[in-house]
């Protein structure tokens, strides 16, 4: 699952999933703190966790920037764009343990709490994370689209010709979506051995051309899916939504939300094949 809906707003699951899990340790930390030693010292053990987390999201980012720092380089202020869903979580786990690791040295009463509030909130966030997370050995899912042009019907796996694919699910009407659409047009023009499949939810072939047509976009590949079953069916409830299969079928990534440049790059880089 890559989403969830809060009425008519939809949410990246994974950044829900952890929020839940530092929230559920801080208050763990703060209880067994307070029966360990007094009032006071819960609260500080409550905000040390919190602490603890901003900490390993920082080196999860830094991590992950360090990682992909050529594809960076090129848009150094994607750098600070969040959206784009870039972490490396070892590096976060790590530094926010060692910054617990640090505090139990000066305040020994509270080193049980932190022990067991981190470790309820990693075991928490670790199977949420799992029990949500799509099979890699799945196969696409079998939804019927039609291609823009000439209406013909055809699979997502026939569509995708045993090529490494990169699948948007994208609308007119979704800002987001119209904010991305240039940088995956420009990755489809250069990428020879990757293919961009730009899946239309629940729009008419008129509304589609009208819209391509308006803002200059020459895609390839445009397919309708007019009952908009292929969200639901890989686990999103919103706009826009990327997937990345390689050229097995199997879903390597994904991504809900705006994509920027260099995001994407490091995503390609998993299913592009070898040299």
């Amino acid at each position: 699952m890559l989403s969830i809906s809060l009425g008519p707003v939809a949410l990246p699951l994974a950044p829900a999933l952890l929020l839940c899990a530092v929230w559920a340790a801080s208050l763990l930390a703060r209880r067994l703190a307070r029966k360990a030693a007094g009032e006071s010292l819960g609260e500080v053990a409550g905000n040390t966790v919190i602490h603890a987390a901003l900490l390993g999201l920082l080196a999860a980012r830094l991590a992950y920037l360090a990682l992909n720092a050529d594809a960076y380089l090129a848009s150094p202020w994607a750098a600070f764009d969040l959206r784009d869903g870039g972490w490396f979580a070892p590096a976060g786990l790590i530094a926010g343990l060692g910054w617990l690791a640090w505090r139990s040295q000066r305040r020994p009463p509270l080193r049980r709490p932190w022990l067991v509030s981190s470790g309820a909130g990693i075991a928490l966030w670790l199977l949420a994370s799992v029990a949500t997370a799509p099979s890699g050995s799945a196969p696409m899912p079998s939804v019927q689209l039609a291609e823009l042009e000439s209406a013909q019907s055809l699979s997502l796996s026939e569509a995708a010709r045993g090529r490494p694919v990169v699948v948007n699910l994208w609308a007119s009407w979704c800002g987001p979506c119209r904010v991305e659409m240039p940088v995956l047009a420009a990755a489809q023009q250069r990428e020879s051995a990757v293919g961009f499949l730009f899946i239309n939810q629940g729009e008419s072939p008129a509304a589609v051309k009208a819209f391509l047509r308006q803002q200059g976009l020459s895609l390839r590949e445009v397919l309708l899916d007019s009952r908009s079953t292929l969200g639901p069916a890989v686990g999103s409830r919103g706009l826009p939504t990327t997937l990345f299969y390689d050229a097995q079928g199997r879903q390597v990534d994904a991504h809900f939300g705006i994509i920027n440049a260099a995001a994407l790059e490091s995503r390609l880089r998993q299913i592009r094949p070898s040299p």
